[in-house]
């Protein structure tokens, strides 16, 4: 079953989200705000990437910016950071079996489907 990591606000999500549905197959939507995904969850999501944990954060959040930007973290606290601070994870984040996609842009999840 592909999943997408989903938020609705984001106009690169929605989009995401429509060539999920223009694709004609089954998907789970995860709104990871509401539902926010453990520290392992998002390790699992980084593994698929294969990606750094940086690499899946929002930079240009007000948060990141006044909390974590000029701190010398480490993988873990990164990750500790997103799952404590949803809107820090980049999205839309589509996983289909063992691949992932951030759809950044979106038609990168064509790759994936």
């Amino acid at each position: 079953m592909i999943k997408i990591y989903h938020n609705n606000r984001c106009r690169k999500s929605r989009e995401g989200l429509q060539i999920l549905e223009n694709a004609g197959t089954s998907f789970k939507v995860i709104k990871y705000l509401e539902d926010v995904p453990s520290e392992k969850e998002i390790k699992n999501i980084i593994s698929l990437l294969g990606i750094k944990p940086i690499e899946l954060v929002r930079k240009n959040e007000a948060i990141w910016k006044s909390d974590f930007k000029d701190k010398n973290l480490t993988d873990d606290e990164i990750i500790t950071a997103m799952a404590n601070n949803p809107k820090l994870i980049e999205r839309p984040i589509v996983i289909n079996g063992n691949k992932a996609v951030i759809g950044r842009p979106p038609s990168l999840i064509l790759n994936i489907i």
